[in-house]
């Protein structure tokens, strides 16, 4: 399995754009810059800023240059909780205030900074409002709620209207107290002026540059996305600082046209972004060479090779993507000639990425974006570790195909295809193995509905061809998007529908309760089938999801019941938790189960939650 985050390990050669990035920060010679990464979800922005930052850590300083200190800010953590921009304010004079500490000095500028930042986040409350007044705007916050008072008082006095204008009066003062010296005349604008010049007067004392990485904006709501924006370039945007912000440039875009509402000229939201964001710089998009090398690479990084033997192989990998342009290959030919032995395992798993960058590369619904690529994966793991557990011997590379079409192709293409195989005494569906020729021949093909996609061309030229190939094994581990009905199981079209919904929700089972008392014994039995063998997947038994399922088909079928207790009765003692005693208590045929659970090796809890429940008389004995 590989985890979705973002990472300063370059498996996609995207050092190279870090770099560039990195030397813009350089070359600006401590004038102020804002620079934008952008580039679709999941196509490693985050990684890139990441890169960026190691990058810069590692340049050797020249003599005169000053040292970079960074400081990472994640808007999307705060919207909902926190003003994002009084935040991103404490954040970076929190990073000032260790560095102060560290080198013993600029104590003074950075305690300003501190004491600044606290009166404009209690600002929001106070001088806000007198803000907005000198402005001509309405007044918003507690000043702005006995501005309303005054409003309703000029309609008439009454005894709520004292009793609330007192309440206004005393959290207005509540609110100013500790944050406005009654000695010292102030402001906003004074005192956003004075935050600035603490600023600039704390780095010139630390004698580095603030380089802020700012990630996920593009996940915020258009408000938070202009007011972080804004706040850099009205309280941060100085001398010795760079901004590098990950986002989608149409994203932010998109935020601007919003705060722009009603205006129709597009040349003004180009503007107000370009102000925003002075460098836009875009994610490179991944040709076929860097998905394969990005396959490659993640399967070894899961490998049992010695770490040093990994960082070998990604290197020269990413040394061998920038020479691609000169027609050099990463494929499974050259990571095999970056180390003596390869395990067998691992060898197949370079031939399954061979196989898979070109559809993952060209294939629409995945367009080799690395975080779906990883997603893919992941699930191509699970799958083979139930095969594995089950005893069901299948192909890796048999099994990715059909997982890319269940992820890919049309649903309806793919539940046509898993009924061929159920209804094939052999496993195979017929038409396939014809069309499977056809496309690897060239020649002309015309499919029908729901089948007349430009995916399926593409996807039964990847090896291997399935036409000739038992897929019931395959199929059966891929049951939680489609149960597999072999032909002595067919139900109904009513018995099919709610058969996945229970498996897709069994969360909501209950709610189908009268639904499944009018399915006939016959489909009830099938639909059982299929749920106790998703049941089997389950490792612990308190009160998974799934139960809740098969609660209810014993509920409208008592005879499921009997088969359910069975179930729950062969389950390994260690999987058996307290919580599932409560829950089955009230079953007719839980008796017999506490029975056998008490007298064998289930845990002393079990076993106390039992007595208990008896005791209670909420079981017969």
């Amino acid at each position: 399995m590989w985890a979705d985050n973002e990472t300063t390990r370059d498996f996609l050669n995207f050092s190279g754009v870090a770099d560039t990035v990195a030397e813009i920060i350089v070359q600006t010679r401590g004038r102020p810059i804002s620079i934008g990464v952008s580039g679709a979800w999941g196509i490693g922005k985050s990684s890139l800023i990441k890169l960026t930052q190691a990058s810069l850590a590692a340049r050797p300083l020249k003599e005169g240059e000053r040292e970079f200190i960074f400081v990472e800010f994640n808007a999307w953590l705060y919207q909902g909780y926190d003003d994002a921009r009084a935040a991103l304010m404490d954040v970076i004079a929190t990073k000032l205030e260790k560095e102060a500490e560290k080198r013993k000095t600029a104590l003074d500028k950075v305690a300003a900074i501190m004491k600044r930042v606290r009166w404009l986040r209690g600002a929001k409350l106070v001088a806000g409002d007198a803000a907005a007044l000198a402005f001509g705007l309405p007044p918003v916050g507690m000043l702005g709620g006995m501005w309303g008072l005054g409003q309703r008082a000029l309609t008439g006095v009454d005894e709520s209207l004292l009793d609330d204008a007192q309440k206004k009066a005393h959290d207005a003062a509540k609110a100013a107290e500790g944050l406005l010296d009654p000695r010292t005349e102030t402001s906003p604008p004074k005192e956003i002026q004075a935050l600035r010049d603490s600023f600039e007067e704390a780095l010139e004392e630390l004698n580095v540059t603030l380089v802020v990485l700012i990630d996920d904006l593009d996940r915020c709501l258009p408000p938070t996305t202009i007011s972080t924006l804004e706040a850099i370039r009205l309280f941060l945007f100085l001398k010795h600082t760079a901004f590098v912000i990950a986002a989608d440039n149409e994203m932010i875009k998109h935020a601007v046209r919003k705060h722009f509402e009603g205006v129709t000229d597009d040349l003004l939201v180009t503007n107000y972004f370009d102000k925003l964001i002075q460098v836009p710089i875009r994610v490179p998009a991944l040709g076929t060479q860097e998905v394969r090398a990005y396959l490659m690479l993640l399967f070894v990084e899961n490998s049992d090779l010695d770490e040093n033997v990994k960082e070998t192989i990604r290197a020269a990998v990413c040394q061998q993507l920038r020479q691609t342009w000169q027609g050099k290959r990463v494929d499974r030919a050259f990571v095999q000639s970056l180390h003596t032995h390869f395990s067998d395992e691992l060898v197949g798993k370079l031939d399954t990425a061979d196989r898979l960058a070109p559809l993952m590369t060209t294939a629409s619904g995945i367009s080799g974006n690395p975080r779906l690529i990883k997603r893919f994966l992941n699930a191509l793991a699970i799958r083979m570790t139930i095969s594995k557990a089950q005893g069901v011997g299948v192909d890796e590379a048999v099994l990715a195909k059909l997982l890319l079409f269940e992820r890919l192709g049309n649903p309806k293409a793919y539940a046509e295809l898993i009924a061929a195989a159920s209804a094939s005494d052999t496993g195979r569906p017929a038409f396939l193995a014809e069309w499977e020729v056809k496309a690897n021949a060239g020649a002309e093909l015309t499919l029908q509905p729901p089948w007349d996609d430009p995916f399926v061309l593409e996807w039964l030229t990847l090896p291997p061809a399935l036409g000739e190939l038992d897929l019931r094994g395959a199929l059966y581990v891929s049951r939680e998007h489609a149960p597999l009905i072999t032909p002595e199981d067919r139900l109904s079209s009513e018995a099919a529908e709610l058969l996945a919904a229970l498996l897709e929700h069994p969360d909501m089972a209950s709610a189908l309760k009268d639904r499944l008392v009018r399915v006939p014994r016959a489909e009830t039995t099938v639909m059982m089938d299929r749920l106790l063998d998703r049941a089997r997947q389950e490792q612990s038994w308190g009160v998974p999801p799934i139960l809740e399922a098969c609660l209810a088909m014993a509920d409208a079928d008592p005879a499921q019941g009997a088969r359910l207790a069975a179930f729950l009765r062969d389950r390994p003692a260690a999987q058996i938790e307290p919580n599932i005693v409560p829950k089955l208590s009230d079953q007719p045929w839980a008796a017999g189960l506490f029975k056998a659970w008490d007298g064998g090796d289930v845990s002393k809890p079990v076993k106390t939650a039992i007595k208990k429940r008896r005791n209670d008389g909420n079981v017969s004995v």
